[in-house]
């Protein structure tokens, strides 16, 4: 037990490295590209990528539960704690200039999609997940990009009338300070190595992960929802908690890089999955529905429903922040309640 446990907690420092590394750079290569739309697009895929490693490995060595598992916690994670410590950030003197409340009224597209996409791939799992699953994600994450790029092109031509001096109705004057070719090397450098620690270290993860839930009697999927989004999620935690310390502009951001996150679990993840399935089990694999993984799904399903549900407000705080923490901790327990099958990798 002692030596799984111990490969487990030196590859998820070497994950949580490289997923500092990965933020740093897709950071500062945002400054260039725009910040909203990066949150949701370019920052996303880069927070993403540790998920995205071990879904593919886990997939393509048909761990299909601990692949579709680890999406699911990372969803489970961000919509509750994760935005739970965005708010406690932002809204208290942790934050460079305190907000009474987050403005969260211009995120209508993506509050919506994920509510669909969440619930679509609910469905989708009714039969099991197959190819044309795979198709279907792929599509979905497609529509999102084409969405956030026509609102992009709006929210340009509205900036342009504003002289160029606002984002979302907030003054975003050090994001539009144009960085040098020298930050930009220096980050698309930081971004490439990030990128190779993280599926570096994804495999062996994911084996002493394996290893761990064996000795320890609990199922892998669990560990996987819950102890794989620590290294998955924290490029994200990292930059979130650091554009939330910016004030209302940062915050915007940060809002925009979790919501693009888990929308992109619910799609491009799903996808990945799919399709590492097919390599492992051929054309015709399908990732087929079982008890826990279908008490996962609507678990997180549910969850991620009603955190969106409270965001439809206009503005969200501190109040919202602490709800949803709890709800955090109620889905621990719920995760240790619910039936476990130490067969199914």
């Amino acid at each position: 037990m002692a030596e799984n446990l111990l490969a487990m907690l030196l590859w998820l420092g070497e994950l949580t490295l490289a997923s500092w590394v990965l933020s740093y750079g897709a950071e500062h290569l945002s400054k260039k590209y725009g910040a909203k739309f990066v949150g949701r697009t370019l920052l996303s895929v880069a927070t993403t990528l540790p998920e995205i490693a071990i879904v593919v490995y886990a997939a393509a060595a048909g761990s299909y539960g601990t692949a579709i598992g680890a999406g699911l916690g990372s969803n489970l994670l961000m919509m509750t704690l994760g935005l739970s410590v965005m708010l406690l950030v932002a809204t208290t003197k942790l934050s460079k200039a305190p907000l009474k409340g987050l403005d969260v009224s211009t995120f209508k597209l993506d509050k919506i999609f994920l509510i669909a996409t969440a619930g679509i791939s609910a469905l989708l799992f009714l039969d099991g997940y197959d190819f044309i699953d795979g198709i279907v994600f792929s599509g979905l994450f497609g529509a999102y990009l084409v969405m956030a790029l026509a609102e992009m092109r709006q929210e340009k031509k509205k900036e342009k009338v504003a002289n160029g001096h606002t984002v979302d109705g907030h003054r975003l004057v050090e994001v539009e300070e144009k960085p040098s070719n020298r930050q930009m090397v220096k980050a698309g450098l930081a971004f490439a190595a990030g990128t190779a620690g993280i599926f570096f270290g994804a495999g062996p993860f994911i084996e002493s992960l394996q290893g761990f839930s064996l000795e320890v009697g609990v199922s892998v999927i669990v560990l996987a929802v819950i102890i794989s989004p620590i290294a998955g999620e924290m490029p994200e935690k990292i930059s979130m908690i650091l554009l939330a310390r910016k004030g209302a502009a940062g915050a915007s951001i940060a809002v925009a890089n979790v919501l693009g996150s888990k929308i992109l679990n619910n799609t491009l993840l799903l996808a990945v999955a799919v399709f590492g399935a097919i390599y492992h089990g051929g054309f015709g694999a399908i990732i087929e529905r079982t008890d826990i993984l279908e008490y996962q799904i609507i678990l997180v399903t549910a969850v991620t429903m009603a955190a969106v549900g409270m965001m439809f407000k206009k503005t969200i705080g501190l109040k919202i922040g602490i709800i949803l923490a709890a709800m955090y901790a109620v889905s621990l327990v719920i995760q240790f309640l619910l039936p476990q099958d130490l067969t199914l990798h």
